[in-house]
């Protein structure tokens, strides 16, 4: 026991005096390791008699227990002085600007969809919405087309191999103009006859078709507005209103031209001038300047009585005038981009240029009150 204590002193001093970390863990290995004295010390106790090691092993223990909580005792004073240390060593400067942190950004086709929304909520419509999964009846047949009607193979359309509820197709919606139909049939459930009404139904539609102006699945807008008495004129005035809206200028032309849907009668096809500004396309402008031209932007006409009987609603009471528009060729046009699968190939660099701020986004600082 004599030497034990000799040991136990000597090993305490040397603890005290660590002036680091490793010199302190090479006391406890000498001190508590596998083939340290104190667990040296404990292996001979199997050789001792009870009586032996009823007085040695709580003596030994004893003397464990001191060197273990001396170890703990210096390690945490070490550490405390080392981070004392670091902390006067090191200083932060809470002065300067926090570094930026990563931001994404708001996809041109989405804010052009609020574009639309906060405009067309000015002119009193609505928006409505449908499944992009639709049977062949609302995409075809109650918007004037049957099975056997030609405008059918203009669409290009996705199908389903599953057959509708009705016996019919299901397929990907062409265009959104089901949502035109489902919303009438809503309206004239509540209203027997009809009633008035104005929306609007953006949203995915899809198309077998590819190229720089042509995607499979893109953007597309539809209006339509129902109500006694109203006429082309109130068709052009709309348009006209939205796009002196849309593009921030009062010197916004639209040209009609006779054409042919089948879901409306009479057909017009809408112009919208422009002249070429370095390169780009910028709609507007003088119609006496040298290189203004014209360019079709968008279908659209009076609903066809057959639509408003399939929508419920009494084509000798309610007309109607409807259009509709891609989405993507707005925002190309708009913002001055030139191919429109670049809008589906999710490139960060593009979404960065062409990107809007999701907090700080552009507005619209005219509304409706330039073309009202």
């Amino acid at each position: 026991m004599t030497e034990l204590t000799s040991q136990k002193q000597a090993a305490l001093a040397a603890i005290a005096d660590a002036a680091t970390l490793d010199a302190l863990e090479e006391q406890r290995v000498a001190a508590l390791g596998k083939k340290g004295w104190v667990s040296l010390a404990l292996k001979t106790l199997g050789g001792m008699s009870p009586e032996e090691r009823q007085e040695a092993a709580p003596a030994i223990q004893a003397v464990r227990a001191e060197i273990a909580d001396a170890i703990e005792a210096k390690k945490a004073a070490l550490e405390a002085a080392a981070l004392e240390a670091q902390l006067a060593s090191e200083t932060i400067d809470l002065t300067l600007p926090a570094p930026a942190a990563p931001k994404g950004s708001v996809h041109p086709v989405s804010q052009v969809m609020d574009e639309l929304a906060e405009i067309f909520a000015d002119l009193g419509f609505t928006v409505a919405t449908g499944p992009e999964i639709e049977d062949d009846w609302h995409n075809f047949t109650a918007l004037n087309m049957d099975e056997s009607h030609p405008a059918r193979a203009m669409h290009d359309t996705f199908y389903f191999p599953d057959a509708a509820p009705d016996g019919g197709q299901m397929l990907l919606r062409t265009h959104t103009s089901p949502v035109q139909i489902r919303s009438m049939q809503a309206i004239a459930k509540a209203n027997p006859g009809g009633a008035p009404m104005r929306l609007i139904a953006p949203g995915r539609v899809y198309r077998s078709d590819s190229d720089a102006t042509h995607t499979p699945m893109f953007h597309q807008v539809e209006g339509l507005v129902i109500d006694r008495d109203i006429h082309l004129g109130h068709l052009k005035w709309t348009l006209e209103t939205f796009l002196k809206a849309f593009f921030e200028r009062d010197d916004i032309v639209l040209r009609l031209r006779p054409s042919y849907f089948p879901f409306t009668e009479p057909s017009v096809e809408a112009d919208v001038g422009y002249s070429n500004e370095n390169g780009r396309r910028v709609v507007g402008g003088n119609g006496d300047d040298p290189g203004y031209e014209w360019m079709e932007l968008l279908g659209s006409g009076m609903v066809n009585r057959r639509v408003l009987e399939m929508g419920g609603f009494d084509p000798d009471q309610w007309q109607g005038f409807a259009w509709g528009l891609g989405v993507d060729r707005l925002a190309m046009l708009k913002y001055g981009m030139n191919d429109l699968r670049a809008f589906f190939d999710g490139d960060p660099r593009w979404l960065s240029h062409y990107g809007f701020a999701a907090v700080d986004q552009p507005t619209l600082s005219a509304g409706v009150g330039a073309g009202a």
